[in-house]
């Protein structure tokens, strides 16, 4: 089959994180763009990309791009789309997407266009005047930006940074993606050790135990395209048995986790136990001011409550003023504390070595990490 072009739309920030976890998976003309990553491959590549990616939200084949500045240019710009390539006759096609700064605005009307244009191409091919749409689902989306149109078919189903392993989780729980990110700043190897003194749902700390045993996020969860006529079902175990064979069992990693919340301790041993590394995590309640880092090495990670989150602004200073006094500078130790406070290094009390923008959900802000030690 001829090279498909896919796209991986990601948090804001992660781009470069993406890009380099793509090529290290042996992926082709992979190439970084804001909010996106882009690459070449075949259905082994859609198959891999979407087992273990860690920072991608999903993935997309990116089916064609071409300016649009009337409905007219969108009816033809889709309809010669080789849909039949990918949807069968009885598959479902649904419509999806947003329009920013274009010509056209109306988001339901590009919609009907859209759908209009695919299924009188895959009547024509199937020799159909009705298209029944019981079959497995090809989500269509599309994007229209300054009046260039991108047409994607997503092949993920439910978002990547849905593991499978957090039903339940505390409030205001931090996304498994830039959990994950979080992590890969931080360096976490297989020989490390990770505590999170705020763990919630243990999201941090599973996304490091599943990073330092390179364990594919997507081992655990299935599929939209699994369930696509095109794609042989020997692809997506290949790939299951590739993501399998490349787990680190040797890791030394064990993380520790903290919270003054017993029904958050417990939130995090029950998805430890889901994502398949109980033996790497421990939980037990305690609060900040009683922290105790008796470690030889550690990197410290975590999403403290903050003003826009969780608790009041004042509250979340005097927070962090604890923070500065117990992350001590250690040989051996980092800290790694994502937060929108740009008052923060002031109350904690030292500023940061570097600093990374990022984003929580729609809330912009830093990563500051700590590991100089003098």
């Amino acid at each position: 089959m001829n090279k498909l072009q896919f796209c991986a739309p990601c948090l804001m920030g992660l781009e470069g994180l993406c890009a380099d976890e793509l090529k290290r998976l042996g992926i082709e003309n992979v190439r970084a763009e804001n909010g996106r990553v882009l690459f070449e491959g075949d259905f082994n590549t859609l198959a891999r990309a979407n087992i273990c990616s860690r920072y991608a939200e999903r993935i997309q084949i990116l089916l064609g791009e071409f300016p649009v500045y009337s409905f007219e240019d969108l009816f033809q710009g889709v309809n010669k789309i080789p849909w039949e390539s990918f949807i069968g006759e009885r598959d479902s096609f649904p419509v999806k997407g947003h329009c920013v700064s274009s010509k056209l605005t109306s988001v339901p009307d590009c919609q009907k266009i859209i759908k209009k244009a695919a299924a009188k191409r895959l009547g024509s091919k199937y020799g159909a005047s009705w298209l029944e749409e019981t079959g497995s689902l090809h989500q269509i989306q599309f994007l229209i930006i300054k009046n260039n149109c991108s047409i994607l078919l997503d092949t993920s189903g439910t978002g990547l940074h849905k593991r499978g392993y957090r039903a339940n989780s505390t409030e205001a729980p931090i996304k498994e993606t830039l959990a994950a990110a979080m992590a890969e700043l931080s360096r976490v190897r297989p020989f490390s050790t990770v505590v999170d003194p705020f763990c919630g749902s243990g999201t941090i700390l599973i996304e490091s135990a599943l990073k330092a045993l390179n364990i594919a996020p997507g081992l655990r969860r299935s599929f939209s395209a699994e369930k696509w006529s095109v794609i042989p079902s020997s692809v997506w175990a290949e790939e299951r048995q590739r993501a399998l064979d490349a787990i680190r069992h040797d890791a030394e990693f064990q993380a520790y986790g903290y919270d003054i919340d017993e029904n958050a301790v417990a939130l995090t041993l029950e998805n430890a136990e889901k994502a398949g590394v109980a033996d790497r995590i421990h939980a037990e309640v305690r609060d900040i001011r009683d922290l105790g880092l008796d470690f030889e090495r550690a990197a410290v990670i975590c999403n403290p409550p903050y003003g826009e989150r969780l608790l009041d602004i004042e509250r979340a200073r005097e927070l962090y003023k604890t923070m500065g006094e117990k992350f001590i500078k250690k040989q051996g130790f980092s800290y790694s504390i994502i937060c929108p406070d740009d008052g923060f290094e002031t109350v904690f009390g030292r500023p940061a070595d570097k600093r990374r923008k990022l984003y929580n959900g729609m809330i912009k802000c830093q990563l500051y990490m700590y590991f100089r030690n003098n």
